[in-house]
Order: structure tokens, then sequence, then C-alpha cells
């Protein structure tokens, strides 16, 4: 009897009966999840591009740039559990379109901010509507991808972070350039994310059976494949409630705060600290974090590819990820270390693009959420992981301001960033990584 509330996957007989190349509507999706991501993160990185104007605009001190850069954060990370309870519950598709909508809207209505106030409004209700599309992508992972392209699908979700960044400031500082606006920029960066959320949730599904585009062979392979890692693990239902005192979990959840605090710190100051520090003006800020940037999402796209072709040639899911996420971590400590002791502007940038390339690997913790709970549980834990991660991203711009502000320099700042990636080295070692094949 199917107990599943979705159809039944073909029978072997007739899968092996159509002799149709299995469609790949599944990796369509994510790339399209992949725009989703990397337009939420431009929009994101456009006020750490254009905060040298705003600031001398409103006059703020640098520890109010902090405030302002962490004011995302707050409604951001508050809202990562009702926003992963509600997908758990409701339609995938609906909550990504309206969310993206919403988040364009936003963005728009911060080109009208009048006072740094009115701005910082804006940026939380960005956090706002934002909050469901990382936990969007873990649900859609468990329900699209078979254990073997659960990497590549993380990596490319999460891919659109350095990517959204890259693109982000080449966009954002090309718009304020062309238009000698940062205020026309935020505006045009809107509209087309309001057009962006339409067309996706043209597209997307929240079953592969749902899509009229996924064809028998297809959906036999997703469901086959899962339904296989679900009966070798016993098939049985996840209760959130024992998965809150696994120490996997636990772990997940540190780690990826760690994770969260060195990105997201670089996110949000690491072009003032290229201007600041190494007297970029703006067109080169803008050049050297699409660089630096760029290297983090192709980075992120070979990690995810190197680990599930790592799996499928018989590597055990906690060597591969063990290895990949601490190997990851110590690169991109050292380089930010030698940052820190570093005067020459291009090879800050150099270390910067090494580092990035190389943390980005642990991109892949958003494969996690499926893993750990199933698919009935995937939203929650993934909004759960966000909670974690995006609570340091309403800490760690503000402590970087004060760092900054009374230190006069961002040595300690960089150091705070080492310390973080020795932090995602030590939980990320102590997750079990293998499919519990959970519902």
């Amino acid at each position: 009897m199917n107990n599943s509330p979705y159809p039944a996957a073909p029978a072997p007989a007739l899968a092996a009966a159509d002799s149709t190349k299995p469609t790949t509507v599944r990796w369509r999706i994510f790339l399209i999840l992949l725009l989703l991501a990397a337009i939420n993160y431009i929009d994101r990185a456009s006020l750490s591009v254009a905060l040298p104007l705003i600031s001398a605009e409103f006059e703020l001190t640098p520890a109010l740039e902090g405030l302002i850069l962490s004011a995302f954060f707050w409604s951001y990370a508050l809202m990562q559990i009702p926003a992963g309870v509600l997908l758990d519950r409701f339609q995938v598709r609906n909550i990504i379109g309206v969310a993206t909508i919403g988040w364009g809207a936003f963005q728009a209505l911060g080109g009208f901010a009048h006072s740094w106030v009115t701005l910082l409004v804006t940026r939380i209700g960005l956090g706002v509507a934002e909050s469901p599309i990382m936990p969007a992508g873990a649900k859609l992972n468990g329900a699209w991808l078979t254990p073997n392209e659960r990497g590549r699908g993380a990596t490319l979700v999460d891919g659109g972070a350095p990517l959204g960044t890259a693109f982000g400031a080449i966009i954002i500082a090309g718009l304020i350039t062309w238009f000698d606006s940062w205020r026309i920029a935020f505006i045009i960066a809107g509209v087309g994310t309001v057009a962006a959320g339409i067309w996706a949730w043209w597209y997307i599904r929240n079953h592969p059976s749902e899509h009229p585009q996924v064809n028998a062979a297809e959906l036999a392979y997703i469901t086959q494949a899962n339904d296989a890692a679900s009966k070798a693990n016993g098939n049985r239902k996840a209760v959130l409630k024992e998965l809150l005192k696994s120490r996997s979990v636990l772990c997940m959840f540190a780690g990826y705060a760690c994770y969260n605090s060195v990105f997201y710190g670089l996110l949000t100051w690491m072009p003032s600290y290229l201007h600041q520090a190494h007297n970029l003006d703006i067109k080169a800020m803008g050049g050297a974090t699409f660089l630096i940037f760029m290297c983090g999402f192709v980075g992120e796209l070979i990690g995810g590819w190197i680990s599930d072709k790592w799996k499928a040639k018989g590597g055990q899911p906690n060597t591969v990820m063990r290895s990949m996420f601490a190997g990851s971590a110590a690169v991109a400590a050292l380089c930010i270390l030698l940052v820190a002791y570093t005067p020459d502007a291009g090879l800050v940038i150099a270390l910067l693009c090494v580092a990035l390339f190389f943390i980005r690997w642990c991109g892949m913790y958003w494969c996690l959420p499926a893993i750990l709970g199933g698919k009935s549980k995937a939203g929650v834990l993934g909004g759960s992981m966000n909670f974690c991660g995006n609570m340091v991203g309403v800490l760690v711009p503000i402590l970087i301001g004060l760092i900054v502000q009374f230190t006069g320099s961002y040595f300690l700042a960089l150091i705070f960033f080492v310390v973080m990636a020795f932090g995602l080295m030590l939980f990320s070692g102590l997750i079990d990584y293998r499919e519990r094949g959970l519902a």
C-alpha cells in the first residue's frame, strides 16, 4: 500500500519498457534555485558595495555602519524556523514565488530611503521576505535528488551566495557609476528580482510527480533511488524531538554558524576593508570583489562534484565529507591568516580568492537537512540550521565594526575569521554523514 502523499513511482517493468532517456528537469529546477540564491545575494551585497556613498550621505560612524549591515540578518535569522515549518506544511512552490516577489519590493523601496532609519526598515523587510529561500532548497533537495546527487544540488543552491556577491559587486557598482546614484541601482535590482520570482513560480514544482515535463524514466530514477535508501536504513519516520537531541544535528548547527561567521564577515566588510586598508576606489573594489567571490562560486561547484563522484565510486560518506570540510576550512584559515600580515593589495586579493574557493566547499552543509531529517523534517531542520548560521550574521558585522572602530585596523577581525574556520573544522568532524533513509 502507498502511504506517500505523492503518486507511486512507475513499476520497474514499466520503467524498463519506457526506452525514453530520463529528462533532466531536476537540474533545471536547481539551476533556477541557483539563480534565485544569486539574486538573493546581489540584493544583500548591494548595501555593502554602496556603503561608502550611503555612509557619506547619512554621515554614519563605523559602528552605525555595522548596525545597518546587520539589520537584514535580524529578521532573516528570526524567520528561519517559522519559514522551515511553513515549508514542511505548505507548498514550496508558492512560498518561493511570494518570497521572491516580496524581497524584490523591499529592495526597490530601499532606493527611496531618506535616512538611515528608513533604510534600516527596508533591510529588515528584505530579511523577512528572503528567509524561506535556502530552507526551500534543502526541502527540494530531499524531494528531487538521489543520495549521490545531493552534494551537487546543495552546492548549486548555496553557490548562489558567492555568485550573487560576485555579480552584485559588478552590477551594483556598474549601475551606481552609470546612473551616478545608488538609489536607482537599488530600484533596478528590485524590479529584476520581482520578474525572476514570477518566472520561478511558473516553473518549479513541489515533487517530480507534479511536473508536466518530468517523464516516467526520470520519475522512476529519482523515486527508486530514494526508496532504496529508505529501505536500506529501516524506512523510519523522522521525529523532530529526537533529531534536536542528535549530536550530528547540533554539530550541523554549530558548524554552519562558524562557516557563516567567515563568509558573512567577508561579505559585509571586505569591500570596506579593501577600500580603507588598501586604497581601492569603488571600481577597483567592485572588480576585486567580483574576482574573489567568483572563485568561491567555482570552488563550490567543484567541491559538490568531487563529493558526489567520490561517493558514487564507493567512498564512505563520513570519509568524503569530513575530509573535504576539514581540508577546505584549513586552507581558508591559512590564507586569511596570511592576509592579516600582507601589505600588498594584489597578494591580498589572490589569498582571498583561494580562501573563498575552498571555504565554499562547505556549502554542502545544505544537503545535511535532507540526510539527517528526511523529507518530512528537511524544511524545519534547514530553517533551524540557517537560523543558527544567520544569528552570527546579526552579531559579526556589529562585532567587526566595533573592532575596527576601537583598534583602528582590521587585523583582529581577520584573526577572528581564522578562529571561526578552525571551529568549522572541529564541528564538521563530529557529524555522521550517512543517509538515514528517514521519511
